[in-house]
């Protein structure tokens, strides 16, 4: 998670019935729509007062490498453990983000697990409507499945003991607007690529947040699809590069406001191009929010290089995915192959929301690793992509 971000949510998709009256709109009555406005909801006995945030002032050693079991490459290749109950599935594009509805997060068995880490692996983020049963100590056991899980140094987690290893977020009527600290590009994030196991699976659940139209959506980008989008000549040089990964700005924004920090700040050397354990496809492992140098190169060729791949995180729409939250809706997605980023402009709305994350595999790079793409363009007859750009095109959205 990048500085002092958030996210945020949506009401399910309804017809709109209600008859538009004929009387005077000068009367003293609820208005049937107001552009740009949505209603604010009370908070005075709420139900998740156990989750809400805290800083406590402890103190942990610095990490180090842990076992790590992929459960992905246990899934069925066509996920039939998992969608034996589904209701419906659908994908929100080719490239990234898939919905199912009908599953119970709370009640999967073992093989439904591993499938659902499959697909993740797959579609980038997977989504789930209105998971009431999905408590947070089911959050933490599905999460711990997976591998062990992640404890962020600095960020606030919740009021109720014991649950040091969950990242609350969180964002009332009260907090102050964030957006002008950030520029769109750096909030483009995957999560603690500080870390020497940065996560995979991930799953963030909101359990309160604005109504439909409030705003505070969440966008996911494929790294899988940044890869894919560069000329061949531009993904040999990079698969030759590492990059630094710091968490040095999140400790000195907790400084500033006085806020412990649990765990010394690090930084980490990660190749840019990694492959992916499940898939063996080769992905882009490089983010805005944590990336401050490539290493080996000139700080001219660093930066430009730098400029060059926020671009390509945060500009190609194709390989974008935006979510609208609802109440106990639930994305889980895999940081190995995802970038994300929260939007802002929900206020007055309450938000709140609570991840659980899982290490993963140092990342590493095998060199005979392929292209997402181009298996999936050579299995279903698609035709080879074109990345030649010197040609004319008459643009026609």
């Amino acid at each position: 998670m990048a500085p002092s971000l958030v996210e945020t949510l949506y009401e399910p998709v309804q017809a709109y019935t209600k008859t538009l009256r004929a009387e005077s709109p000068l009367k003293n009555e609820e208005p049937v729509y107001a552009p740009g406005r949505t209603s604010v909801n009370g908070h005075e006995d709420y139900e998740h007062q156990d989750l809400l945030p805290r800083f406590p002032n402890l103190r942990w050693d610095p990490l180090v490498e842990v076992p790590y079991a992929e459960k992905g490459i246990l899934g069925h290749p066509e996920f039939k453990n998992l969608l034996e109950a589904a209701t419906d599935v659908f994908d929100y594009n080719p490239k990234i983000g898939t919905e199912i509805h009908g599953v119970n997060l709370a009640a999967l068995t073992d093989a439904q697990k591993n499938d659902l880490a499959r697909l993740i692996s797959i579609r980038g983020v997977v989504f789930f409507r209105d998971q009431k049963d999905f408590s947070i100590d089911d959050q933490r056991k599905l999460g711990q499945y997976f591998g062990t899980l992640h404890k962020h140094a600095t960020t606030s987690v919740p009021r109720k003991a014991g649950l040091e290893d969950v990242h609350v977020v969180y964002t009332d009527e009260k907090s102050k607007e964030q957006r002008a600290y950030f520029t769109p590009t750096f909030l483009w994030h995957s999560d603690v690529t500080y870390e020497i196991q940065p996560p995979s699976y991930t799953s963030l659940k909101v359990l309160t947040g604005p109504p439909r139209g409030g705003g505070g959506d969440t966008l996911w980008s494929s790294q899988y699809a940044a890869y894919d989008v560069m000329s061949s000549h531009m993904q040999k040089y990079l698969e030759q590069l590492t990059a630094l990964h710091s968490s040095e700005l999140q400790a000195e924004g907790s400084r500033a406001l006085g806020r412990p920090i649990r765990r010394e700040p690090i930084i980490t050397e990660h190749p840019i191009i990694r492959t992916h354990p499940v898939t063996g496809w080769k992905s882009l492992f490089f983010n805005p929010g944590f990336v401050k140098a490539i290493v080996g190169i000139p700080k001219t060729e660093s930066d430009a290089i730098i400029r060059y791949l926020n671009e390509v995180i945060s500009t190609t729409q194709e390989f974008h995915v935006r979510f609208q939250w609802n109440k106990n809706d639930v994305a889980y997605w895999d940081n190995r192959v995802c970038n994300h980023s929260a939007s802002y402009g929900f206020a007055p709305h309450r938000r709140h929301a609570v991840r659980v994350a899982c290490q993963a595999e140092r990342p590493v790079l095998d060199h005979s690793g392929t292209s997402q793409e181009d298996e999936l363009n050579a299995r279903y007859g698609l035709p080879k992509i074109n990345k030649d750009g010197s040609g004319i095109s008459n643009y026609n959205d």
